[in-house]
């Protein structure tokens, strides 16, 4: 019988995928480089490579990709502060729905600064028992660490947990963890199948009616 659900965050709670994507255009634009969004689905979404590669072969130093990255992030969080972030359509709405019955967190490859500034403004904290956030692990989606570090944390199975996933990488870990994983396509993955995904879904309400059904 299910017992909790693991959401991730960015592109299953909040729309900010596509701010994340603008970000790393920027950052490469400036080295003469478009990164188009086919190379953020298979570079980012789907690996956790980045587009770094492609300034090393440029003679960009190592030291310099880390102040180009810190940058990025840098000015990241100040777009996520000066704009309003959406929560994805419908999501409070399935939280107040599912909560009396299950125990929720969130697992997210976000750090905790960008969460917290997008969150501060938003009403769906309260319905997750804990967060993990890069700081909280050491390898991040697609290793099964984050899962298995949130399943220790509720003190579960796998099998007693269904993760919520946006993203190839982060349906792997999930995988990696032995856990069921529902996909959330959206305008950035609607392209992918997600194979091995225990349910595919695209509207919020189907996503409800996937998981009171494992209830």
């Amino acid at each position: 019988m299910l017992k909790a659900v693991l959401w991730d965050n960015d592109g299953v709670l909040v729309d900010t995928e596509h701010l994340f994507f603008e970000a790393n255009v920027v950052l490469f634009r400036s080295h003469g480089i478009e990164l188009t969004q086919r190379q953020f689905f298979d570079w980012y979404l789907a690996d956790n490579c980045g587009a770094w590669h492609l300034l090393d072969g440029r003679g960009v130093s190592a030291a310099q990709m880390d102040a180009e990255r810190a940058e990025r992030n840098r000015t990241y969080a100040l777009r996520l502060a000066q704009e309003e972030i959406p929560a994805v359509a419908g999501i409070e709405q399935v939280l107040a729905a599912l909560a009396p019955r299950l125990r929720m967190a969130v697992v997210t490859s976000s750090t905790g600064q960008h969460f917290d500034i997008i969150h501060a403004r938003l009403p769906l904290r309260p319905y997750f028992e804990f967060v993990l956030t890069a700081e909280s692990y050491v390898n991040s989606k697609p290793s099964p660490e984050p899962y298995l570090l949130a399943l220790r944390r509720l003190g579960l199975q796998a099998a007693d947990c269904v993760a919520v996933e946006d993203s190839p990488r982060g349906l792997q870990a999930a995988l990696a963890a032995g856990l069921r994983c529902i996909a959330l396509r959206h305008a950035l993955t609607r392209h992918y199948d997600f194979p091995g995904a225990y349910r595919v879904v695209d509207t919020m309400a189907q996503l409800q009616a996937e998981i009171q059904a494992l209830l």
